[in-house]
């Protein structure tokens, strides 16, 4: 089927781009009067290939330093993109800078929207508790957290916390105090600690319909305090009914974070996506 069959009479197609990126040069995803963002960049690079200022939606305002290896983008493009997404595709990776790259690119159906239209998003988190953690090619992308002397992070304090987080809960407790939102209700229907397969700590993975400003830092935080016995595990449970942020840990720093992938319905998918 072309094109032009499923869009009968539209000029404008929406995409989805998937794209990878190291949050470190970055001041978070969104455009800022001054800073340098990964937004801009992508739109910067929209505006050559589609000959106008093109918008660029992203699923998910990570923060800076924040890493992604699945941010969901979506932007409208032409006639002759959505013929040849394939050259889309090469066309960006060729533009943009090296800190950013497209992973897929898809043709979307009409209403499609990247942060409205999705329906979860999954993040992870790495902490190193090996001393090679304060390795210069480690500590940029890990919360570097050397226990030393035998010790370790209590595992079950880690696997009872992130079980109390699965369920509908009101996250004010454990995000930014402050965010514009109508509401703080989050639907979380994953939450667990693993040891990373290479050995060297432990990695937090968490989706939910919808994420608060720092809510997955502060969560890490938290937990790790639990588990290093620095404030008992009943505090997680009394942080998820708080009506503020007072008594949360510290949040968990940005450079562990990694926006690891965002869904969608297959039904506004212009072609069925590949894995």
């Amino acid at each position: 089927m072309t094109t032009s069959c499923i869009f009968p009479g539209v000029t404008s197609r929406p995409f989805l781009a998937v794209i990878q990126y190291d949050g470190g040069g970055f001041a978070g995803w969104q455009r800022q009067p001054a800073d340098r963002t990964v937004q801009a960049e992508f739109e910067t690079v929209l505006e050559r290939l589609m000959g106008q200022r093109t918008v660029a939606t992203g699923a998910g305002r990570t923060d800076a330093g924040v890493h992604a290896l699945g941010q969901a983008v979506g932007f409208l493009g032409g006639e002759r993109w959505a013929r040849q997404p394939l050259e889309l595709r090469r066309a960006l990776n060729a533009l943009l800078p090296r800190e950013i790259w497209v992973h897929q690119v898809h043709l979307m159906r009409p209403g499609f929207d990247a942060r409205r239209s999705a329906t979860a998003r999954r993040y992870r988190y790495l902490v190193g508790s090996d001393d090679g953690a304060a390795s210069p090619f480690r500590r940029p992308y890990e919360w570097a957290l050397p226990l030393g002397d035998g010790k370790s992070l209590d595992r079950t304090a880690l696997e009872s916390a992130a079980a109390a987080l699965v369920g509908e809960h009101d996250f004010r407790g454990l995000a930014a105090a402050g965010v514009d939102t109508a509401h703080y209700r989050c639907r979380v229907a994953l939450a667990e600690w693993a040891p990373r397969a290479d050995g060297m700590g432990m990695m937090f993975t968490v989706e939910a319909d919808r994420f608060l400003h720092h809510m997955v830092r502060f969560v890490v935080g938290t937990m790790v305090d639990i588990a290093l016995g620095r404030r008992p595990p009943a505090d997680f449970h009394r942080l998820l009914a708080a009506t503020d942020n007072l008594a949360a840990s510290p949040p968990a720093p940005p450079h562990g974070l990694y926006l690891e992938g965002v869904q969608y319905p297959r039904d506004l998918y212009a072609e069925e996506p590949k894995p």
